[in-house]
């Protein structure tokens, strides 16, 4: 039986983080942000440039704007050092992995090694990185070696799915003894759809974490190299499928591996083949300490934060409208 994967790139080995110490009053609302702010000090350079680059950068207060002056993102081409050529045009940018780190920690509170092995992200123009209705791409390279493909069209999603639901359900019990929600794997949200010409895997999971009303999606997408696998990942809510297929399109034609790199470069009996089958991209594999529970980045930026301040207040405070939550 394929194992699930709870080690996956759109998720990360951590619970919410309960940050209610920091109070709910406006002083302890007062005393979070004035502390942001003075952690993200302007940098003259970088400020004119956040202030032109994103739109929305007026609407914030000194330390949503503090927080801005210090990212630094990125369009047009990008060459990453693992062989990833990148194009992202006019239509997203790109967050390098200390931007990504700063956005997945201070912005969206998650644990302080979150998202230590990523590339970086990439957003569209649309959205800045802390607009609450934003959505975001994880980056990753996962160099496991070639992935043989040969059995992609014989593999049966919907018996994959039913052995994935059920190992997510059976690690729900030490899920719960380590203090983390238990999982629940609703089914596909996107079923997986392979690209053979291209070498290019997409599927969507639809996720429940204890008893949320909002479910998560677990939207992945996989390029298939040489030495291994590029892992673009959604970070994005159920409510917003309909724009991440959307953008769907484009983010597969964002990514290339340069010449030397591609699938079709493989040296039989030379190069590294993957231990992980075609179905293993999916299905993924348990995580090597048993200590390692995942939660998805969107719950965490959805609700951890939610717990700094009430929900009612967050983005009106931040903004820099403090009217009584």
């Amino acid at each position: 039986m394929i194992q699930p994967n709870i080690d996956s790139a759109l998720t990360v080995r951590y619970q919410k983080k309960n940050c209610a110490t920091v109070g709910g009053s406006m002083m302890g609302r007062t005393v979070f942000w004035f502390g942001l702010a003075l952690a993200f000090s302007a940098d003259p350079a970088l400020a004119e440039k956040s202030s032109d680059f994103f739109k929305s950068y007026q609407q914030y207060n000194d330390a949503g704007k503090a927080f801005l002056d210090k990212i630094d993102p990125k369009t047009g081409a990008i060459n990453l050092a693992e062989g990833i050529h990148l194009d992202l045009k006019d239509k997203f940018y790109f967050l390098d992995k200390k931007d990504t780190l700063s956005v997945l920690t201070k912005a969206w509170d998650n644990p302080p090694d979150s998202g230590s092995d990523a590339l970086g992200m990439i957003f569209p123009v649309s959205h800045d990185p802390i607009a609450d209705n934003n959505w975001g791409i994880e980056l990753r390279w996962e160099k496991i070696g070639y992935v043989d493909d040969s059995d992609a069209a014989s593999i049966d999603y919907n018996e994959l799915l039913r052995n994935m639901q059920s190992d997510t359900l059976s690690g729900n019990d030490q899920r719960v003894k380590d203090g983390y929600a238990p999982i629940t794997l609703i089914g596909w949200a996107s079923p997986p759809v392979y690209d053979a010409a291209h070498k290019r895997l997409h599927w969507a999971k639809e996720l429940q974490f204890g008893n949320d009303a909002a479910h998560t999606l677990n939207y992945d997408v996989r390029f298939l190299g040489r030495e291994g696998v590029f892992v673009m990942s959604y970070i994005a809510t159920m409510e917003q499928l309909p724009e991440i297929r959307q953008s769907l399109d484009e983010v597969l034609g964002l990514a290339d591996f340069n010449t030397g790199k591609t699938y079709a470069d493989f040296v039989p009996g030379v190069d590294t083949v993957a231990a992980i089958g075609f179905g293993g991209l999916i299905a993924g594999k348990l995580a090597a300490k048993a200590g390692f529970l995942v939660v998805a980045l969107i719950a965490l930026k959805k609700f951890g934060l939610l717990l700094l301040v009430p929900l009612a207040g967050l983005w009106r405070f931040i903004r820099g409208n403090r009217g009584t939550s």
